[in-house]
């Protein structure tokens, strides 16, 4: 069982998601320059929305290279000394999870995805080894707690963030997960092009006959109408989660919940563009392929006589889903609900799903869910 998540989301003048030249990120479809926030950006919103580990209930695994400094301030705060814990921690981390920097011991070569329950796991098996791990035969005992450590989170883990979007370890291939959810680069449903702002800072203390800005700078940025697309395989995802079904329930209703909320943080204190999304449509389907929508906008919509790519983009969307279920037919289809902002957006094929207020649109698509695994 599969469920997708499809939105239009209409942004103000921002740069929510910047490249390597501090210009807002774009791509090419269907001809013409399109706006872009990756997946990768779009991801990370999520997994760090407030509202993602409120309704998991479950803290969201870290990213770091600083696992050993983060164990040992555990280490310490249980009365273990500094060098000690590190030394301890230096001998066990290149063998469970990875290498450490050249240049800084101290660091993992990699960035690494680690749950709450694994640094646990990790202060537990230090303190359980502390002479061991300290001692001339550190390397076999470390790699004793290793084979302890990978039958813990083999195949699955419980860090919800993880179960839905996977890791890769090149160095522990036993240790990596696959993604139970996919999610799309974002595109405008439009051409767009890309503008400048230019700016002045004054320096407050300058004397009174000194003339021009104390600095200036250029800005890049866009306004556009996003096409968004995320599919969660529901089976995967419990399997992620060790068999918990109720933890994989609560997971996908935060994942839904941060999808509409998060927003990517790139220059906002500059733009403040927080626009909700004009159109949500979900979709739980029982197998087959997934439909991305976005080739609803393979031609460019344009603005309509009045201005607005919202209401040629829903336009847009709405057909192209009816063009698909006519052409390929719904018997897959378990569960389609609907919610636009507003009742003035020409929904046609997709009206009879049109479902009003989010938390009932919401609840529609988690009892479309089986109960137990």
């Amino acid at each position: 069982m599969f469920v997708e998540i499809h939105l239009l989301q209409s942004f103000a003048p921002s740069n929510l998601n910047r490249d390597d030249t501090g210009s807002p990120k774009e791509c090419e479809f269907g001809g013409v320059r399109r706006a872009r926030i990756s997946s990768q950006c779009l991801k990370r919103s999520i997994r760090t929305a407030p509202v993602f580990e409120r309704t998991t209930q479950v803290p969201t695994a870290r990213r770091t290279k600083r696992i050993i400094g983060e164990v040992a301030a555990r280490l310490i705060a249980r009365g273990r000394d500094l060098d000690a814990s590190t030394k301890a921690l230096s001998a066990l981390i290149p063998v469970y999870l990875s290498k450490l920097d050249s240049k800084n011991p101290e660091l993992t070569a990699v960035l690494l995805h680690v749950s709450e329950a694994e640094l646990t796991a990790i202060q537990e098996a230090v303190e359980a080894n502390w002479e061991g791990l300290l001692g001339n035969d550190a390397k076999t005992v470390a790699g004793k707690i290793t084979k302890d450590l990978i039958k813990s989170f083999q195949t699955h883990t419980s860090a919800p963030d993880v179960a839905l979007f996977g890791r890769m370890l090149a160095e522990k291939p036993e240790l990596g997960l696959e993604a139970a959810c996919q999610v799309a680069h974002a595109i405008s449903t439009h051409r767009i092009s890309m503008e400048m702002d230019f700016y002045t800072a004054v320096d407050d203390l300058n004397p009174d006959d000194t003339a021009g800005a104390g600095m200036m700078g250029i800005i890049a940025y866009d306004s556009a109408c996003y096409y968004r697309y995320m599919r969660v395989d529901w089976e995967h995802l419990v399997q992620n989660l060790d068999g918990d079904a109720a933890l994989a329930r609560r997971t996908l209703e935060g994942f839904i919940r941060a999808a509409e909320e998060a927003v990517p943080s790139g220059k906002q204190n500059s733009f403040a563009a927080n626009n909700p999304p004009s159109l949500a449509l979900a979709v739980v389907r029982e197998d087959g392929m997934g439909w991305n929508l976005v080739n609803a906008f393979e031609r460019p919509v344009r603005a309509t006589g009045d201005g607005g790519y919202v209401v040629p983009s829903v336009a847009a969307l709405d057909a192209y889903w009816g063009a698909l279920c006519d052409a390929y037919g719904t018997d897959t289809l378990r569960c389609v609900a609907a919610r636009t902002l507003g009742n003035d957006l020409p929904v046609q094929t997709l009206a009879p799903y049109l479902i009003p207020g989010r938390e009932a649109w919401l609840q529609t698509v988690l009892s479309a869910i089986p109960q137990e695994a």
